[in-house]
């Protein structure tokens, strides 16, 4: 086994180890926060799920010009520079939001996570395509999610215990977590954006910016992005709405649910990365339909039942969906993009997360406090399984394409 293992670190190179590293220490900190973040607003302020939905709404919005903005100045500035960007901001704004007392501030300082905390992911993401081969990037992002996951093992674990005592805590150790992870990137992580050509060069942030347009116009890379929006509109619930789901239905404590992602996170770490290995031969999309089919059922199984070990049954369905969809759906996106614009490829692609969250949790919380509140699942598992069949409809239209050479050989519409 050891020697397994040692086999597998040398077939990366030493600089991804080290962003691998980088990612374990940042997700830590925020696996610290996230989960209990709906706990948290509604202890401390008093408010409904409807309020909490609005949260993650304005976090949401703000986060489509924070993650535009990011992914043009990762590709005009550098990666490096934009990783450590982000997590400056994510120290400052977590000490921020754990002082604050009153709700309105709490809105303001939500905008201001939204457009500056997310700058850094793309250019995250376009650092592990530049430093792996395309047959390893499925694989690549796959070790991304295990270590991600292994914070997560960690994160809930003491975020549940810091809790019970004073959520200020979190916010505290999150931004000197944040800060850490700052100073190691800016040590030991070389900068990995490739050349590009003189006229590139000199573009400004504004043409950059305006490169937009050439990635809007890929239509097969628009559809993916708009499926995937159903399929995230579904599992996004787990996190910001399950807890709370929990606590007020069936009783279950923030210690409770956190074990819940802990069994995610520990399944993750054990099998993701012999998963992705071992369904690499098949075609990706039809894979990412499985995932996306299995989050469904898994999400939907919430709803029809109050026992806890059902719920452990559950959260294991939406594990193995999510081991399958994910690295494949990353890695998709990163075959996509063109070298000098892989910033903005994955920005993009980060509406796919950012749309749901301005619309999920806010139309969660309307079911939640006007309505039966297992509706929430129950349409957590339509939504998946439309998404399924859109991505099954994908390959059948146009799956070849993707299977059969580099996307960047694919033609493309017209600019």
């Amino acid at each position: 086994m050891l020697e397994k293992i040692k086999l597998t670190y040398h077939e990366y190179p030493h600089t991804f180890w080290m962003l691998i590293i980088a990612v374990f220490i940042d997700h830590v900190g925020g696996a610290l926060i996230y989960p209990f973040l709906s706990l948290f607003i509604t202890d401390k302020f008093g408010v409904g799920m409807i309020q909490v939905g609005q949260i993650f709404a304005i976090y949401a919005i703000f986060g489509v010009f924070g993650n535009i903005i990011g992914g043009a100045m990762t590709d005009k500035f550098g990666r490096k520079t934009m990783i450590i960007f982000g997590l400056v901001v994510s120290a400052l704004t977590a000490l921020s939001m754990g002082f604050v007392n009153q709700f309105s501030v709490f809105y303001f300082l939500t905008a201001v996570v939204g457009l500056f905390s997310n700058a850094g992911g793309p250019a995250q993401q376009a650092m592990v395509a530049d430093l792996l081969p395309e047959k390893q990037r499925a694989e690549g992002f796959g070790v991304i999610r295990v270590v991600a996951n292994l914070a997560v093992v960690i994160g809930p674990a003491i975020g549940g215990l810091l809790a019970s005592k004073s959520y200020l805590y979190l916010f505290i150790l999150d931004a000197v977590i944040s800060t850490i992870t700052a100073i190691f990137v800016f040590v030991v992580l070389p900068e990995t954006k490739p050349e590009t050509s003189e006229e590139h060069k000199e573009q400004s942030l504004g043409k950059t910016l305006a490169g937009y347009s050439i990635v809007l116009k890929d239509r097969l890379y628009i559809v993916y992005i708009l499926i995937s929006m159903l399929l995230t509109l579904a599992y996004m619930q787990m996190n910001s709405t399950l807890p709370v789901f929990l606590r007020d239905m069936h009783q279950v404590s923030p210690q409770g649910y956190g074990f819940l992602l802990s069994i995610n996170a520990a399944l993750v770490v054990a099998l993701q990365f012999w998963t992705t290995r071992r369904l690499s031969q098949y075609p990706p999309l039809l894979m990412t339909a499985l995932g996306t089919l299995l989050v469904g059922v898994g999400l939907a199984i919430f709803g029809f039942t109050s026992l806890y070990a059902v719920f452990i049954a559950a959260m294991i369905i939406v594990t193995i969906g999510e081991m399958i969809w994910v690295p494949v759906g990353q890695a998709l996106v990163a075959r996509f993009a063109p070298e000098d614009m892989r910033g903005r490829y994955m920005a993009l692609f980060g509406f796919a997360w950012i749309i749901p969250s301005a619309i999920g949790p806010l139309a969660a919380g309307v079911i939640m406090d006007t309505y039966n509140p297992n509706w929430v699942w129950y349409v957590s598992g339509i939504i998946s399984a439309v998404a399924a069949l859109g991505f099954t409809a994908m390959h059948l239209h146009a799956g070849h394409r993707l299977e059969d050479k580099p996307i960047t050989e694919i033609p493309q519409p017209d600019d």
